[in-house]
């Protein structure tokens, strides 16, 4: 039981050195191989050594920035818990009544608010290992690097601009999430409440690169001479950070409840607290509003939360969200509960992968810059857990949460467990 809290705080003590580079720096350094020490900058001694450097621009679009907005914005991102758990009350004829039977669900919202002058405390603890970038698994990422036009209009003339530099990336990526957060009853029918996530982001990366010489006598090698060229060189790296994460505000309001059934409304902003360059944080603020509608039959509870995201980040776009679930009192001391979790991008994506690398000369042809494909960045997640109602009024969760569809970063498997309690 005091496992979530121990995490807690070992990842709020755990943060970054200062004069340490950050992730993203980190995570750029994986183009960058010999002893040259700029990233695709050839140890040829020539003025061929930086011909591949604004083709890095493509990695940087197609990897970096992928990876690094994709893990910020899942960290950033992750439902911490509902805002109210266990037993609610309403006030009838100036006594507390209890409205609620189960312990209520995990990630979804119900329309109870927690009544006038109680509290909801509860701290949990989130595990994520990545596995694959829109669909392809991150231990085969491809990437193809162009040489620079330097000649005539048009990549192959001179001949030697026809060489492709190809890159193969395998990424090991994890999250850790440590989140307490705290609701206050306001009135009957309003809930404010507050969640601090601590966050812990580790990576270990391996790159491996091949130059491609179109023909005979290129000038461009990782070492060696003309003679004996170097084609092939490899790069690692090995880094974690942690530290606060976006801080989250809400507020809920109860619009009309009765015996069975009841609406409500979730106004939410995560605030740009954490480190973006440490991908800790989104580095934007976002906002959401949602609509609640519940129903009770007895011991079983239906749910369902429709809502707009706002994202102010540059690449980053707002979302519809929609989730239904229910929540079933199996036991006196046991609740169940099972949610799908959706989040449906709007508009067009803001974050593009490159296009083909096109050659004119010495007869056209196409190479690929990347093997991820184009994809929406649309989610769907199922989330099934328990709750246990230990002594005291508190309440054990565990949660497992799997993809549904493959966009953008995604794991297998999302575990969460955590600690609750109401008075």
């Amino acid at each position: 039981m005091r496992r979530p809290f121990t995490v807690l705080v070992l990842l709020a003590a755990a943060a970054p050195l200062g004069a340490q580079p950050t992730l993203r720096e980190r995570l750029g350094t994986l183009f960058t191989f010999g002893t040259c020490g700029q990233p695709l900058c050839l140890d040829v001694g020539t003025e061929h050594g930086n011909h591949y450097v604004p083709g890095l621009s493509q990695g940087n679009s197609t990897v970096i920035a992928f990876v690094t907005e994709a893990i910020a914005k899942s960290s950033s991102s992750l439902p911490i818990s509902a805002t109210s758990s266990g037993a609610t009350y309403s006030i009838v004829g100036g006594l507390p009544v209890r409205s609620s039977t189960s312990a209520g669900p995990i990630f979804a919202e119900r329309a109870q608010t927690l009544g006038r002058g109680r509290f909801f405390i509860s701290t949990n603890v989130t595990g994520i290992s990545y596995s694959t970038l829109n669909g392809v698994p991150l231990d085969n990422l491809q990437l193809n690097f162009s040489h620079q036009d330097v000649g005539a209009p048009g990549l192959g003339d001179p001949l030697f601009e026809n060489d492709i530099v190809r890159l193969r990336m395998s990424l090991d990526l994890d999250l850790l999430m440590a989140a307490i957060s705290a609701t206050y009853g306001l009135t009957d029918e309003i809930d404010i409440g507050v969640a601090v996530p601590f966050t812990r982001v580790s990576m270990r990366g391996t790159t491996v690169a091949q130059i491609d010489p179109f023909g005979q006598g290129s000038p461009h090698f990782f070492g060696g001479t003309p003679e004996a060229p170097v084609l092939r060189a490899s790069s690692s790296v090995e880094a974690t950070s942690s530290g606060l994460g976006d801080v989250v505000a809400r507020m809920k309001v109860n619009l009309g409840q009765g015996p069975k059934y009841g609406v409500a409304m979730l106004l939410e902003a995560r605030l740009a607290t954490g480190d973006e360059e440490n991908l800790l944080g989104a580095g934007a603020t976002s906002a959401r509003a949602v609509g609640v509608a519940a129903a009770q039959y007895g011991n079983f509870s239906v749910h369902a939360n429709g809502g707009y995201l706002v994202r102010t980040g540059e690449l980053q776009n707002d979302a519809v969200l929609a989730t239904v679930g229910f929540d079933n009192l199996m036991a006196p001391w046991a609740t169940f509960a099972l949610s799908m979790i959706s989040e449906w991008s709007v508009g067009a994506e803001k974050l593009l992968l490159p296009g083909p690398i096109q050659i004119q000369f010495p007869f056209p042809r196409t190479v690929e810059s990347t093997s991820i494909p184009t994809r929406k960045e649309d989610r769907l997640e199922a989330s099934a857990g328990v709750k246990f109602s230990l002594r005291g009024g508190t309440v054990l969760m565990i949660n497992g949460t799997a993809p549904m569809r493959r966009a953008s970063l995604q794991p297998d498997f999302i575990w969460t467990t955590g600690l609750e309690f109401s008075f």
